[in-house]
């Protein structure tokens, strides 16, 4: 009974960090990636709504491969909601993909609507939100939490920062 419970448990807390990254996500190529990308330029005046929307989902339950409200939402399935909602931009539902579809943006300059990328299952990319300002981001962090707000400046996530990209035309 005792191994039972432990490899459910194992199971479990695989599926747990398996989060956002999705199955056998390659991490963003370092070249060539401007031509994937060039493609994607949301207008910046939707900067606002795209905060709005993320920030309408706050307290959506955390749910591994969730992708809309009312089922709950893993964190690319909010970025993906968020960016379809606000600027009707149809993107994976995986955060190393939407990476590779971003243009990479310094953190001194992110803009509401601007991506924040975290290694949080020890692969680039591997967790994604959207950033609100004053170095906050909205995010559906783990299992069994809700769509919350952090801080960049959180141990957890500043030890573990990525890069923060956007889909916005310059």
């Amino acid at each position: 009974m005792r191994i039972t419970s432990l490899l459910s448990l194992a199971v479990l807390a695989a599926l747990v960090l398996a989060g956002c990254a999705g199955p056998g996500s390659p991490p963003p190529a370092s070249t060539g990636v401007a031509a994937r990308h060039s493609a994607i330029s949301i207008d910046p005046a939707k900067r606002g709504e795209v905060a709005m929307v993320a920030l309408s989902q706050l307290d959506a339950p955390y749910r591994y491969g969730g992708g809309h409200p009312q089922q709950g939402f893993d964190c690319s399935g909010l970025v993906a909601y968020v960016m379809n909602a606000a600027a009707d931009l149809r993107l994976p539902h995986n955060s190393a993909q939407i990476a590779q579809l971003a243009r990479p943006v310094s953190k001194r300059t992110l803009n509401p609507g601007d991506l924040v990328f975290f290694n949080t299952l020890n692969r680039p990319y591997s967790h994604v939100g959207v950033y609100i300002g004053e170095g906050r981001f909205v995010n559906a962090p783990s299992s069994g939490g809700r769509v919350r707000i952090d801080s960049l400046a959180n141990p957890y996530f500043a030890q573990r920062f990525e890069g923060a990209r956007t889909l916005f035309a310059e």
